[in-house]
């Protein structure tokens, strides 16, 4: 798509149902290459991000057989430990292959990773984790080269909680000699969904989803099935194109166990969601309350929901303060939004927002995946008509544009 164009101020009505998860499927996609044979995932999204994961697993030799949702991945015929650039420039979570490169070849080379402007994302913490695993570790000319003729199990610290960096080294010391033990982990759902799919595989991990990740080193693993759980972040975006446009939305396939922070929120601003058995029903008055939120780790408020929160209160009643705490460029969408009428000022690390009657449509211009979807639903609940370019953003981590049904 080269530009979305939203005739605003249509309450939505009717039902949706979440798509699997992009973050949980992208590193489960990725575990297949540390078991000799044939996986099978299910509920997979079809995301330009997936896509490319699966691209970089054909190029190391694994063989791809996507089934709608179900993707099969054959590792048997693995026939090389290179992830070059031109495959890794746009996805950061393209450097997850690193892990499991090093348990299959003994060696891997990796391209540093890009993806979304929103911020530097160094990867010092997976290198650091894989150098305590007994890993040989060189940058050069844009490449990590990494060596080890066996892993071996060590207490890792990282400085600060990282998804990717947890899920990392938990690929990596699955097949290390002896335990090894992840302190200050991320506790995010999808990697403890990474350690669920893991563990179908014969590896021993205990206490994913707290700070503390047990891992004790088995000789192999073997090929397994794992399906995706429900996009937490897809889920609280459509709850929130319920609530800015006054609407009626009942969603399925809901993630219940990993949404309290988003829930919370939601109620705080006047948007009412109710339970109806295994499904979801988010309405609203057209009435937003003024609400804060500070962006942080899981279990807190996710920072890739932040952009989308925004939107939502700009037009409360009142004066909102959003501090984002986990990425240091992330309010670039706050431009595009004052194009659309929002009172929004930046202090620090923190977005003042002052709610406005209305936003009105303007051409405006999305600068990351998350950032879209703030500006798609500012265009839902704005007079008029918006036009949304550089929507290549939002193919990253939105299947499709859904209809919701009424």
């Amino acid at each position: 798509m080269d530009k979305i164009v939203i005739e605003g101020g249509i309450k939505l009505k009717g039902e949706v149902e979440i798509s699997g998860s992009k973050n949980s499927a992208l590193p489960v996609l990725v575990s297949s290459l540390l078991a000799d044979g044939k996986s099978v995932v299910h509920n997979v999204p079809g995301l330009r991000d997936i896509k490319t994961i699966k691209t970089l697993l054909k190029h190391l030799g694994i063989r791809i057989e996507d089934k709608g949702g179900d993707v099969y991945l054959d590792s048997s015929h693995l026939e090389s430990f290179e992830a070059p650039y031109e495959l890794v420039k746009t996805m950061r979570a393209s450097v997850l292959v690193l892990g499991p490169l090093l348990v299959r070849f003994g060696r891997a080379k990796v391209s540093l990773p890009g993806g979304c402007a929103i911020g530097a994302r160094p990867i010092n913490l997976h290198l650091m984790g894989l150098e305590m695993l007994g890993a040989d570790i060189c940058v050069d000319h844009g490449y990590v080269f990494a060596e080890a003729k066996k892993l071996k199990g060590a207490r890792i610290y990282f400085d600060t909680p990282t998804v990717t960096g947890t899920e990392n080294i938990m690929m990596a010391a699955v097949c290390a000699e002896g335990r090894s033990v992840l302190e200050n982990a991320a506790c995010e759902p999808e990697v403890v969904e990474l350690s669920v799919a893991l563990n179908r595989m014969g590896a021993n991990i205990n206490g994913a989803g707290t700070d503390t990740i047990t891992i004790d080193g088995v000789k192999e693993l073997h090929p397994a099935e794992h399906t995706i759980i429900p996009d937490r972040i897809e889920a609280g975006t459509y709850m929130i194109a319920a609530g800015i446009t006054g609407g009626d939305v009942l969603i399925k396939n809901f993630p219940f166990n990993y949404m309290d922070s988003i829930v919370m929120k939601l109620k705080e601003a006047g948007i009412f969601i109710k339970r109806e058995g295994g499904l979801l029903r988010v309405t609203a008055n057209g009435n937003v309350a003024h609400t804060n939120v500070k962006t942080l780790p899981y279990p807190g408020f996710p920072t890739d929901m932040q952009a989308q929160f925004m939107s939502l209160v700009s037009i409360a009643g009142g004066t909102s303060v959003i501090a984002e705490t986990v990425f240091e460029n992330r309010f670039m969408h706050v431009s595009e939004l004052r194009r659309m009428g929002a009172d929004i000022s930046i202090e620090g690390h923190s977005a003042i927002v002052r709610g406005v009657p209305f936003l009105s449509g303007a051409q405006v211009m999305a600068t990351d995946l998350r950032a879209s979807a703030s500006l798609v639903l500012a265009g839902l609940a704005a007079k008029g008509i918006t036009e949304i370019s550089r929507v290549y953003h939002l193919d990253r981590g939105c299947a499709k544009v859904k209809r919701i049904k009424a």
